[in-house]
């Protein structure tokens, strides 16, 4: 297992580990949010190269182009100035942990976009501009050094559930393809410069082990791994995520991977997040995070939630002793993450079980 390979990137491992027993880090706000508000048009998600609605540099058939408006990750390619540039404000505002503009890079949910072909340059693309980013501000600010956490979504289909509601039996996708397609990714995020894997917004367990026996896979071949983080979502006031499990089931199906932190994002505000919080925070002997939405969307889809009503909510959490790592999710800007920052500095991180330590090793 990976488990028993050395570090990759040891010293940035361990200032990493340092941090975390130091203090409650801040991981970054949406990306989407930020690029939604530069009101893009087509023309900036083509750029020159895929000017035409398909990459001119790959040999391609007649009638292949694809509107590629909306497709956020190819921005890598097209716009990096506007995704270092929402790095640098979440930096700005006091994040620790920056996540790569790769939610979507894989070839699963690229094949929308004509555009598997290109998963491995997003990938990598994605971690060099957030290390490019990192190192910057940590050569500014030497004692607080800052980390990238290379992202693997959930993709757009689900092995566990049927598309179907005519048909349960059926699967759009299945562990193999989604081994694959997450392995391809990590390969890039990897030679980008990740500090980190985080498999994250996991609404399907399957998936989620499909990606983890993926990155074990990769760190295989490389003779080397890095730390990975693991990121659930509960859809709903239910409890549970979309293919049934409670925090605490989510958290049994996956705690074999031993990951250095098992969290909670996206769906829900802070405060209908916290029971499911406080779960992982009971049961988990690896670091524990929470990156919630600025509430729940309101009629039009947007999120309400203030910088301060979210900062608030969340020092709430760390005064409970519940955080390692907080950050937020949809509609958090650089405004919120600045608030939550403040709000939790100071704050002792929660302290693990002892014998995870033992375990760690």
């Amino acid at each position: 297992m990976s488990r028993q390979l050395p570090w990759l990137q040891g010293e940035r491992v361990q200032a990493l580990e340092q941090a975390l027993s130091k203090r409650i880090l801040v991981i970054d706000g949406a990306m989407g949010t930020m690029i939604q508000s530069h009101h893009l048009e087509e023309g900036d998600y083509r750029g020159q190269r895929f000017a035409e609605g398909f990459d001119s540099s790959h040999a391609h058939g007649a009638g292949c182009g694809h509107d590629l408006k909306g497709n956020n990750d190819l921005l890598l390619l097209t716009r990096p100035d506007i995704i270092a540039n929402v790095h640098n404000a979440y930096l700005e505002a006091g994040a620790d942990l920056i996540e790569t503009n790769t939610f979507n890079a894989t070839s699963i949910s690229q094949a929308d976009y004509h555009l598997q072909h290109i998963v491995y340059e997003l990938n990598r693309e994605g971690a060099r501009i957030a290390r490019a980013c990192c190192d910057a501000f940590s050569a500014k600010t030497p004692d607080q050094p800052r980390f990238v956490i290379g992202v693997l979504g959930p993709t757009s289909r689900t092995a566990s559930i049927s598309p179907d509601v005519n048909d349960p039996g059926f699967r759009n996708t299945g562990f193999d393809e989604l081994r694959v397609a997450y392995g391809e990714a990590v390969e890039g995020l990897i030679d980008g410069g990740a500090d980190t894997i985080m498999v994250e917004t996991i609404f399907d367990t399957l998936n989620a082990k499909a990606a983890l026996y993926a990155i074990e896979e990769v760190f295989e071949r490389r003779g080397g791994r890095l730390p990975i983080m693991i990121s659930g979502t509960i859809t709903d006031r239910s409890g549970r995520t979309l293919s049934g499990q409670t925090a605490e089931a989510f958290h049994a199906s996956l705690a074999h991977s031993r990951p250095l932190s098992f969290g909670l994002n996206c769906a829900l505000g802070a405060s209908d997040l916290r029971e499911h919080v406080e779960t992982l925070a009971r049961v988990s002997h690896s670091f524990v995070s929470a990156h919630p939405n600025a509430g729940l969307p309101n009629a039009v889809g947007e999120y309400d939630e203030t910088p301060e009503e979210m900062a608030a909510t969340l020092r709430e959490f760390a005064t409970a002793g519940l955080l390692n790592l907080v950050g937020g999710c949809c509609g958090t800007t650089p405004a919120h993450i600045k608030a939550i920052a403040e709000a939790v500095r100071g704050l002792p991180p929660r302290i693990l079980p002892a014998f995870s330590q033992e375990q760690a090793a």
